[in-house]
């Protein structure tokens, strides 16, 4: 793929910031995205917020709006700053930009013993598929 005349990068990683995908992803949690991969209702995607195009916005794509444009909310009901759909509606899919594939939890500083080691490097990485369960879970709030 290229764009501008240069190789678009079909892979990256990006890191989580505030509470809005828990339990799903934690603050500081990092996530390899594919760009340009489709979306399917249930999967986690990376967008440019509609208000603010600079920010970009980790959220679960519930489902797919006439026009094209995707539903997307966060996983936590009780993040109390909502920057989802229920507040700037349905995102055009031209500002969807990736789907989240593989979620990596950093390591606390403070875990030195072997065994807290090894139950971090268990949990540490976690596949991130769609999950049609939780999309329908999402659009009964």
């Amino acid at each position: 793929m290229v764009e501008n005349g240069r190789p678009r990068k079909q892979f990256g990683i990006v890191e989580v910031t505030g509470p809005s995908m828990a339990p799903t992803l934690a603050h500081g949690d990092q996530v390899l995205v594919r760009y340009g991969a489709a979306v399917r209702p249930g999967g986690v995607v990376v967008l440019r917020h509609p208000f603010q195009q600079d920010l970009l916005v980790v959220k679960r794509a519930v489902e797919r709006r006439p026009g094209g444009a995707w539903w997307v909310l966060g996983d936590n009901p009780y993040n109390e700053a909502p920057g989802d759909s229920t507040v700037f509606g349905p995102v055009p899919a031209e500002l969807v930009l990736a789907t989240a594939l593989v979620r990596f939890r950093p390591r606390e500083e403070d875990q030195r013993s072997l065994r807290a080691r090894l139950s971090w490097a268990a949990s540490a990485v976690r596949p991130l598929r769609a999950d049609s369960s939780a999309s329908s879970r999402l659009r009964a709030r």
